[in-house]
């Protein structure tokens, strides 16, 4: 099964992209709605899930933002949401954007892996998570492509190697067996990361340059979906 669904999330990175080449208008909403997804897997299903293996331990709870600021650096120490449009620049800026995006989703594969380490439940909420954040990387690796002046041979070929960075998490994480107290603290890691990437990455984004009454909408639905989806898998 999580072989399947990495694979799955391969075909969604991909989807993303194209997406981006022939919908342009209306990816607001579609990032909206993904910021949504992604804060409601986190809060709703990560998060009770750290109290429950680590028995409400306040170290385990606290990796949360351990989580949060890794990611944060990650982010933003390859400039990938710079302006600055300058030419000398874009080539860089392509190659570290990508380098970045490959490694974000390096740690979505071994979310999954570790997610269905604990159950297949939590896996497929993990996986859902992922898949919408792929779809959304999809579209990153393809704009910062274009806005550095590729072509569309040149985005394909970088879709290609960030779509399949996720296996190379998944082989990892699911071969290798972890106790509860240790699979607390990383999968407060991985809420970390999704907090970040829901709040501080795709939430901004879906704003920009849009009205943000049908974006907030789009997101508000996204967290009420993933709370109803949570809440029927644990009956």
């Amino acid at each position: 099964m999580v072989f399947i669904v990495s694979a799955l999330a391969c075909v969604i990175t991909y989807l993303g992209g194209f997406f981006t080449l022939r919908f342009k208008d209306q990816l607001h909403l579609i990032l909206g709605f993904s910021a949504g997804a992604i804060l409601g897997v986190a809060f709703f299903e990560l998060l009770p899930e750290v109290v429950r293996l680590s028995g409400g331990s306040i170290n385990a709870i606290s990796s949360i933002g351990f989580g949060f600021v890794v990611y944060a650096i990650l982010d933003r120490m390859f400039v990938l949401h710079s302006h600055d449009d300058c030419e000398e620049h874009h080539h860089r800026r392509t190659i570290l954007g990508v380098a970045s995006l490959v490694v974000h989703r390096i740690f979505d594969g071994l979310a999954i892996g570790f997610a269905f380490n604990v159950s297949e439940s939590l896996g497929l909420l993990v996986t859902l998570a992922v898949l919408i954040h792929g779809f959304s990387d999809g579209i990153n690796i393809v704009s910062l492509v274009v806005r550095g002046g590729g072509g569309r041979v040149s985005a394909i070929r970088y879709l290609i190697i960030d779509a399949v960075a996720p296996f190379v998490g998944v082989v990892f994480a699911y071969f290798v067996p972890i106790g509860d107290s240790l699979m607390s603290y990383i999968l407060a890691v991985f809420c970390g990361f999704f907090i970040y990437l829901g709040a501080a990455d795709l939430l901004p984004e879906s704003h920009h340059s849009h009205p943000t009454r049908w974006t907030t909408v789009a997101t508000v639905a996204g967290m009420l979906l993933l709370y109803a989806v949570s809440r029927i898998s644990t009956i």
